[in-house]
């Protein structure tokens, strides 16, 4: 006799094992000239749709914000006695990019983040973003990883502070993708405390321009800075010219190290093409 726990697990692997084929079909289709964000999503939308889940990750995006709340603190300290506030805020946003469930690496996330204080910029562009910024009335920054939003809170609490004219837009994901942040993630981190919550549209783990909604269309095409948050984004606008992107990452697989022409595990504030 067959015990119920035993048919539960057996449908449970039955679940996996379509999903499992179900990607490996998709994988065979993909279109090497669309970027690893406009692949990935359909893929995830998938899984979501086999195994009858809305948001895979939205249990380890839970935990992830929690976690980094412990390491407020730590970043405040730093912020606090720094001699260059601004340099020192806007490497506790790239701090927050360790916390990603799509770079497959294993880390102590204190040592991490405190290691990133005591390294420069690979590529630094520091400098120009902090220019661009006086002259800013509208920013758009555009949102990564759950975790990373409560480092984002605090370099945009800094920004604000020495910009007080800079009215603040911060661009989530349409719908759950990956670990990737949406609406329902940056309202529990009370974002909204410090920037206007965007609902981009778009499904994709980085921002698909063709795909945003006509609400944040309309508020992208007007700013005159966009800051745009770990390697989603950058395979996403990495060659779009035109457009006031500053790209802010942890650079976490060779593929973009390449791209950019740094070394994994540098951390990158780098001007889009003019």
């Amino acid at each position: 006799m067959i015990k119920v726990t035993s048919l539960s697990s057996l449908h449970v692997n039955a679940e996996k094992a379509d999903a499992i084929d179900a990607l490996q079909a998709m994988i065979k289709t993909f279109d090497m000239n669309q970027t690893p964000p406009n692949n990935a999503a359909p893929l995830y939308e998938a899984i979501a749709e086999i195994l009858e889940v809305e948001d895979l990750y939205a249990q380890f995006k839970k935990e992830s914000s929690q976690k980094a709340q412990a390491f407020i603190p730590l970043c405040q300290s730093h912020l606090e006695k720094a001699e260059d506030i601004f340099l020192v805020a806007t490497k506790t946003a790239v701090a927050g990019n360790v916390i990603d469930l799509a770079a497959v690496m294993l880390y102590d996330l204190e040592e991490e983040l405190e290691k990133i204080y005591h390294t420069p910029f690979a590529i630094d562009d520091v400098s120009f973003l902090r220019q661009k910024l006086e002259t800013t009335t509208t920013l758009v920054y555009l949102a990564d990883n759950a975790g990373e939003e409560i480092f984002d809170k605090l370099y945009i609490q800094t920004i604000k502070k020495l910009y007080p004219h800079i009215v603040v837009y911060y661009f989530v994901r349409g719908r759950p993708i990956i670990n990737d942040l949406t609406c329902k993630d940056a309202l529990a981190s009370k974002m909204d405390e410090v920037a206007t919550i965007v609902d981009s549209g778009v499904p994709t783990p980085g921002l698909a321009l063709e795909l945003m909604n006509e609400h944040a269309r309309s508020i992208f095409q007007k700013a005159e800075c966009i800051i745009a948050k770990g390697m989603g984004n950058y395979e996403c606008l990495g060659e779009t010219q035109g457009l006031p992107i500053f790209f802010l990452f942890k650079v976490k697989c060779n593929v973009v190290a390449n791209a950019v022409g740094a070394k994994l595990g540098d951390i990158v504030c780098r001007a889009s093409h003019p």
